[in-house]
Order: structure tokens, then sequence, then C-alpha cells
């Protein structure tokens, strides 16, 4: 029973190394799974997820985790379909490295998703988001983007976008993965970006905001100008 007052808050720390490696290592428990039910959030829309949340989160209005399945094609080096009956969950940002309050070691990954609306590339976004969490096989002090990730599950946190600020517990403070010879890219010293080649982005346009910017660019396939 539920004691009144309480709410189901974890921090990111605690969803990768308590419940997400719970699950990967094969430590099965009933009270966790009361709390992140194992469900393949790609085969519903996000409106319908709420209702088969964990006991904790069914009534919540703002935020649920659910344990995700790996697809068979990520599995074997592929890239994982995120269609849904109605629309589907694109990439947004650059995924962010997750580290240890304590040793300050890289526990994990997170990347952001935003829901669409409809079919690619035409979609409508929506308030929809989703962090997805992934652990990596072996905690470290210098991630590089081949680090490896531990497969089987990887943990979301489905939430409503907000306009107020959000009030999940992010710490600790979190750092943008990337090959060792790369440099970070300040988006204020761009005035355009080009995708593809053959789409431009103003960034000085005053209807375009960094935050709608991020979300609507593959950042996969992006060439700085």
């Amino acid at each position: 029973m539920m004691q009144t007052g309480y709410r189901f808050f974890p921090t990111e720390e605690e969803l990768i190394t308590f419940y997400l490696k719970n699950m990967l290592n094969n430590n099965r428990r009933e009270d966790i799974e009361r709390l992140i039910p194992i469900a393949d959030i790609y085969v519903c829309d996000p409106q319908h997820l709420p209702g088969v949340s964990g006991v904790h989160n069914k009534k919540d209005t703002e935020e649920w985790f659910f344990f995700s399945p790996m697809q068979e094609r990520e599995a074997q080096g592929g890239r994982p379909s995120r269609t849904t009956p109605s629309g589907y969950w694109k990439a947004t940002g650059s995924p962010s490295w997750v580290r240890s309050s304590t040793s300050n070691r890289v526990i994990g990954c997170k990347k952001i998703m935003v829901f669409y609306q409809g079919r690619a590339p035409t979609g409508r976004k929506t308030g929809w988001k989703m962090n997805e969490y992934r652990a990596l096989e072996e905690e470290t002090v210098t991630p590089t983007a081949s680090s490896k990730f531990r497969t089987g599950f990887s943990l979301c946190r489905v939430y409503v976008k907000s306009r107020s600020r959000s009030t999940f517990d992010r710490r600790p403070g979190l750092e943008t993965p990337r090959a060792a010879a790369a440099s970070t890219v300040d988006l204020a010293d761009h005035e355009s970006v080009s995708i593809l080649g053959n789409q431009s982005i103003s960034m000085s346009s005053p209807e375009t905001s960094y935050s709608d910017f991020c979300d609507d660019i593959d950042w996969d396939s992006l060439t700085w100008g």
C-alpha cells in the first residue's frame, strides 16, 4: 500500500545503478516491476502508456517509467524502429553521459526523444517526450563514442513537456559523449546549420527557439557552417 504523500521520484543515477542494473543482472524483483513494468513502448501511442505504468505512477499526470526490451534488430547492430500506430519517436539533441555522484565515473547514457504525430518526415511535434537510459558495460572516467552498452533492456521515462521548470532530479552533472578527436560545438558560433546539405535552419530567426531547434533536427546528419 502506498503511503499518503508518497511519490516515486528516483534520480537518474538511481534509475541506472539500482533499477536498470537489477533488471540487466536478471534479478527480477516483484517490488521493482510494480514500480517500473516491462512494456514494449512502441506498440502503443504515448497517451496510452500511463494506463500500463507502475502502481505508483498510474495516477501521475507528469511522468511514467518502463523497462523497454531491446529490439532484435538493435541487438544485431541495426537501428531500432520507433514507429507507433499513429506516430513516431525521434531522437533530439546529443546523448548525455550520466555519472555516479560518489565516484564521478560514467555509469550510463541518456538519450532524449520527442513524439511526432503522423509519419516522417512530415509528422507534427507533440508535447510527449522520453528519456531513454542505458547502462555501460563498464563504468569509466573517460568514455568515448565507442563505449559499449549492456544489452537486454533500457529504462525509459515518458513525460509530458511543460513550460515550467522540470522538477525531475537530474543529478549529477551530465556530459556529452563524443569521439576523442571531436571538439565541442557552440551553437551560438554558427549563423545557420545545414542538414544533409540541402536544408538550413537560421539560428538568428526570431521564430526559432533553442528548444524547437533541438527538437526538429536529426543530429546524426548535421554539417556545421
